[in-house]
């Protein structure tokens, strides 16, 4: 498929995939004429890419990990544990702190219905 086939799967734009092969988040083939050609496999690796990134995680460390992702050996395999090991502390950290801002701010709703409640018996 060509870029805009992946853009149109993805929902990337046509500059966001060529700065994801730009970084080496993204490889694809070329045609004689130049055009970028990718495969269905492609749309699974701009959909991860997508995820990390949104996750926060910086285009360096996602192509830290995607050479072991594409092309496995021990080295790489060992420096990617290392890496993903650190960005799920991190993901897992900034989980717990959303978590408890979700609930300090239910633990306010929760005050303002019984405010508007009490104050609505008031006749107020």
């Amino acid at each position: 498929m060509r870029i805009g086939d992946l853009s149109a799967r993805t929902g990337a734009s046509r500059r966001s995939l060529r700065y994801y092969e730009d970084q080496g988040l993204l490889v694809s083939s070329r045609s004689p004429s130049g055009q970028r050609h990718y495969e269905d496999e492609h749309v699974q690796r701009v959909r991860l890419v997508q995820a990390f990134l949104a996750a926060g995680m910086s285009s360096g460390t996602i192509a830290e990990m995607a050479p072991c992702m594409a092309e496995p050996n021990e080295d790489r395999a060992r420096r990617a544990l290392e890496i993903m090991g650190r960005e799920r502390a991190r993901l897992s950290e900034a989980i717990d702190g959303l978590a408890a801002a979700r609930d300090a701010l239910d633990g306010l709703i929760d005050d303002n219905h019984a405010y508007l409640a009490r104050s609505g018996e008031d006749g107020s």
